[in-house]
């Protein structure tokens, strides 16, 4: 199929198959650990398609807006990495994946040298927020979102306030890992700071067409193909995508690469990043969360279109 007809054909087929996934909305919750995140609309489900030539495709609640929660560590990976190269930062995160809870301390306890797993977990984003350049939490957050910014082509985009506020007041749980990082020689600099940093990066404020913008230059190798701009070094979305198919759906990774078969990012808003190389990039929201975290109506769209349209890399 050619990418006019398969570009027609999704066109058709989307809003039917959004209402079907959304029926499995029931079988999910949305998460409640972070108290904001507990008033998102538990039936919503939307999708954003965009291609290389600016061609949008949407259906459902796509302009629902939502938190990046940890989406956003797959673009903080970029930025460290841009700040200091591959050496320093993979001295500080593994290059593995978990098998484990994103939030859980048990690798970095039982596992030499006690430096987290990967940079998708939460031990891991947080090591990689300490390596943002800049003169302090304010700077290092403001570089974090015009990078975003610049990313989806909105400069517009700013932080949840309520959220922010919401994950600093109960990210016991995180605090936990920050403080261990820094026992073990992790994470330079105040435990307090970095987890500023780390906290308003997930609280950044997108719509699935945020996110389709952000994912599309990663389907082009970092290329913004809408204006011909080069934002990200190929080497770097290398990593970045390879990341997101071992780690990037939480400990529910090898179950997606083999129903999906695309490099993707859930973060528990409900949002899903992902990409097909070189032709579109996707967001998707879906607040009901299954039991490894992520969203069960998006997971469910992602399988039908993948499926129908043969995007599996695998």
């Amino acid at each position: 199929m050619n990418a006019g007809h398969e570009f027609s054909a999704v066109r058709a087929a989307l809003p039917q198959w959004v209402e079907e996934s959304r029926k499995l909305t029931s079988r999910g919750n949305v998460a409640s650990y972070i108290p904001e995140l507990a008033k998102s609309p538990a039936s919503a489900l939307g999708i954003h398609l965009l291609n290389g030539q600016g061609e949008h495709l949407t259906a459902g609640e796509c302009g629902l807006p939502f938190t990046m929660q940890s989406i956003s560590k797959v673009f903080t990976l970029i930025l460290a990495l841009m700040d200091h190269g591959e050496a320093t930062v993979f001295s500080k995160v593994g290059k593995e994946p978990t098998g484990d809870d994103f939030n859980s301390m048990l690798k970095l306890e039982l596992v030499e040298p006690g430096i987290p797993f990967n940079p998708l977990i939460n031990a891991g984003a947080i090591a990689v927020s300490s390596l943002i350049k800049g003169d302090g939490p304010e700077e290092k957050s403001a570089r974090v979102l015009s990078f975003f910014r610049e990313l989806a082509a909105n400069d517009k985009l700013d932080y949840d306030e309520a959220v922010y506020r919401s994950e600093n007041e109960t990210g016991h749980m995180n605090r936990s890992l920050a403080y261990f990082l820094k026992e073990n020689e992790v994470l330079d600099g105040c435990v307090e700071e970095v987890l500023q940093v780390y906290f308003r990066h997930c609280s950044i404020r997108v719509t699935c067409g945020d996110l389709s913008r952000m994912a599309l230059v990663l389907a082009f190798d970092g290329q913004d193909t809408l204006t011909g701009k080069t934002l990200i070094p190929r080497r770097f979305v290398q990593i970045a995508k390879t990341f997101m198919t071992t780690c990037g759906m939480y400990n529910a990774s090898g179950e997606f690469a083999i129903s999906v078969g695309l490099p993707a990012k859930s973060g528990v808003s409900g949002g899903i990043l992902t990409l097909v190389p070189g032709r579109y990039g996707i967001g998707v929201i879906g607040p009901a969360l299954n039991r490894k975290g992520n969203s069960v109506a998006g997971v469910d769209l992602l399988e039908k279109l993948s499926g129908r349209f043969d995007w599996s890399l695998f």
